[in-house]
């Protein structure tokens, strides 16, 4: 019995000395693995392949691109604004008062001869006229009426005294201021006349006498020289009688 005791100690403790070997085998190689794990990994195909270089590529130029200029955008043109109607304001008839004063007529302005007799020398401002007294040619801007010295002269129109004056050339000369802008003037009177400076007259008044006094047109012998103007200009004097 005690030898069959010693037989399965024996066995147990050869089964026992294997297991314990066999244990560090496995300790052994689980510590190699985990030494081996943490070592560098290895190196992929793509990394180990031996790299390659490329030759650089100078980039062609590109020929240039005409540009078309942009076409310019229609604006459409704005709408036309209604016009505005006009509006006629209505007519105001303004109230008028009528005037019962009787209107009197006024007589029509009365021009008369201011000399009866015969023409001697006519009005010529457009073509020169030959003077027998000063031997030269010359225009005439009124008419010599021929009279008998002292024969009156009249005033042609009413109207106002503007100057009596003894003119070098002319004379004793009367100048009578009329409506209209129309004067009238009475040359180659007698030293002595009617009126003064400022006087009104009407029409046929005697103002003076046919005299000898102008210098100018002595060889024409007594005689009345009478002109016309209208606002500074020359008249025919024919033409105002008419």
């Amino acid at each position: 019995m005690e030898k069959k005791k010693q037989s399965i100690l024996t066995n147990d403790a050869g089964f026992y000395g294997a297991m314990a070997v066999c244990l560090l085998v496995v300790g052994i190689g689980g510590y190699s693995l985990l030494a081996g794990g943490r070592s560098a990994p290895a190196k992929t195909a793509v990394e180990t392949a031996p790299r390659v270089t490329a030759p650089a590529v100078e980039p062609e130029e590109l020929p240039a691109v005409e540009t078309a200029a942009p076409e310019p955008l229609a604006v459409p043109e704005p709408e036309e604004a209604p016009r505005p109607i006009a509006v006629t304001p209505p007519v105001i008839i303004p109230t008028v008062e009528l005037d019962d004063t009787p209107v009197a007529a006024q007589a029509p302005r009365l021009v008369v001869q201011p000399l009866e007799g015969e023409v001697v020398s006519a009005f010529s401002v457009d073509k020169l006229t030959y003077n027998e007294t000063l031997a030269d040619w010359r225009i005439h801007d009124g008419v010599d009426i021929a009279a008998g010295e002292g024969t009156p002269v009249l005033a042609a129109c009413a109207g106002t005294v503007a100057a009596v004056t003894d003119d070098a050339l002319m004379g004793t000369t009367v100048v009578l201021r009329h409506e209209d802008g129309y004067q009238t003037t009475y040359a180659n009177l007698r030293p002595e006349t009617r009126v003064e400076v400022g006087q009104a007259v009407s029409a046929g008044q005697v103002i003076g006498a046919v005299g000898t006094t102008a210098a100018a047109e002595s060889a024409q012998g007594p005689h009345l020289h009478f002109a016309v103007t209208w606002d500074g200009d020359v008249v025919d004097p024919e033409e105002f009688l008419k």
